[in-house]
């Protein structure tokens, strides 16, 4: 899976991209997250596809217009600042976060689903997104 970030202008605001896309190439995206304003847009889209289907994607949007950043990680974990108390293990709703043996703090990214809970959760302020 890969996530991208799609970061529109306020020219291409009104069109659909997104779905044009889809219909192109048949790939579905989930969108994650998405923010938009009178003159801009972003939308946080994870995709199930080989590497040459998300190639084709990412130079379909940026042809239509679209800014396309690939996210290759969702959070950073500030070891330096964090103590291993499990305040984010047990709200976070996936279970992306789990203590290894070592009592040291385990994230698995592909059942993370960005909700931010565990950033919230942390009392250290050791996770952060990473974008």
């Amino acid at each position: 899976m890969v996530k991208l970030r799609l970061i529109y202008n306020h020219k291409s605001l009104g069109k659909p991209i997104l779905a044009e896309v889809i219909l192109k190439t048949g790939i579905p995206m989930n969108i994650l997250e998405a923010t938009v304003s009178p003159i801009s847009g972003e939308i946080l889209v994870d995709i199930d596809a080989p590497r040459e289907k998300i190639d084709n994607i990412i130079s379909l949007l940026e042809d239509l217009g679209v800014n396309v950043k690939e996210i290759t990680q969702i959070l950073e974990i500030d070891v330096n600042r964090c103590t291993s108390c499990g305040a984010c293990i047990s709200p976070c709703p996936t279970h992306a976060l789990t203590l290894n043996q070592d009592l040291t703090l385990n994230f698995d990214e592909k059942k993370c689903v960005r909700c931010g809970i565990c950033v919230d959760a942390c009392p250290m302020r050791a996770i952060r997104f990473a974008y």
